[in-house]
């Protein structure tokens, strides 16, 4: 069968592709990877049904796409991970299969993935595209949305755009997890998690669109004052996760989902939280810090 990429929504026939014609337990040919770098461009999110894979594959298919990153923005202990550093464990699980505790501080920190964000802005260089694979998902809930930031962007009005074009955001854990009020932090952990500094609208390295870089680990602009700018940022929140921009992953078993993170904000939705929620993550750094990159 032939690889071919069809729009989830033919309404929105540039926001997220499902992917046929694929099986991700093999090696990619070059040709299907340009055509799953082109669709990524394209679509910015694309799904994957029916790929029952396993760790090791999964870590190859995203090697195709760029230099991977490591697993290090959660706080288990080296000793506690249920997964090797290149796969995020996207999961409710300790390390031997069992549910995390309701007031387990592992599962509390994860709460964050509830709120809107993108992956790894946290960080000086943040991420590229994120893959993600279910192996296992609840009965009910536990969904994953996209927000489609291009989309937030081409609907501001210009007196908006102007104001934003040129600022710099500071991001870091810290604010995201404060937001629900967890602020069990180690001295170790609060300084692997300072403040790093990001543009707000970023240009697309290979499709040229701009888009807001917007997140839950956002704490302040630069220049502006703290409860001021983050009534901004909630305002731009509210327009740019408008239903209409939204696209919402209902997850089935083995499903992989893949999305850019320079172009989508995402959460995850509530979930019966005694039951098994199970996704493996791999995720490809972006090519420089966002300052670096060419600007809007």
């Amino acid at each position: 069968m032939t690889l071919k990429i069809i729009p989830r929504d033919p309404a929105r026939p540039d926001f997220a592709g499902e992917v046929q014609g694929i099986d991700l337990r093999k090696k990619l040919t070059p040709a299907e990877v340009k055509a799953v770098a082109d669709g990524m461009d394209h679509y910015a999110v694309l799904v994957f049904r029916d790929q029952d894979i396993d760790d090791d594959q999964q870590f190859a298919f995203s090697c195709n796409f760029g230099p991977m990153e490591k697993a290090t923005g959660d706080i288990a202990a080296p000793q506690d991970r249920r997964l090797s550093m290149d796969i995020g464990d996207i999961s409710n699980l300790d390390k031997n299969g069992k549910v995390l505790a309701r007031d387990d501080r592992r599962r509390l920190f994860s709460l964050g993935n509830q709120l809107w964000h993108s992956d790894s802005s946290f960080k000086p260089t943040p991420a590229k595209y994120s893959a993600l694979s279910a192996r296992k998902i609840p009965e009910s809930g536990g969904n994953t949305e996209f927000a489609d930031m291009r989309a937030a962007w081409d609907t501001l009005d210009q007196e908006t755009r102007d104001l934003v074009r040129d600022m710099v955001t500071v991001h870091s854990q810290i604010f995201s997890r404060g937001v629900l009020g967890f602020t069990d932090f180690t001295d170790e952990e609060r300084v692997k998690w300072a403040p790093v500094r990001h543009r707000l609208v970023r240009r697309h390295e290979s499709s040229g669109r701009l888009s807001l870089y917007l997140s839950a680990h956002i704490g302040g602009i630069e220049g502006w004052p703290v409860p001021e700018a983050r009534a901004l940022l909630r305002d731009l929140t509210e327009h740019a996760t408008q239903r209409q921009f939204v696209y919402a992953h209902v997850w089935r078993p083995h499903d992989l989902v893949m999305w850019d993170n320079r172009a989508m904000m995402h959460r995850a939705r509530r979930y019966d939280a005694t039951e098994v929620r199970d996704l493996h993550r791999t995720t490809n750094a972006d090519s420089a810090p966002t300052l670096e990159q060419p600007g809007p």
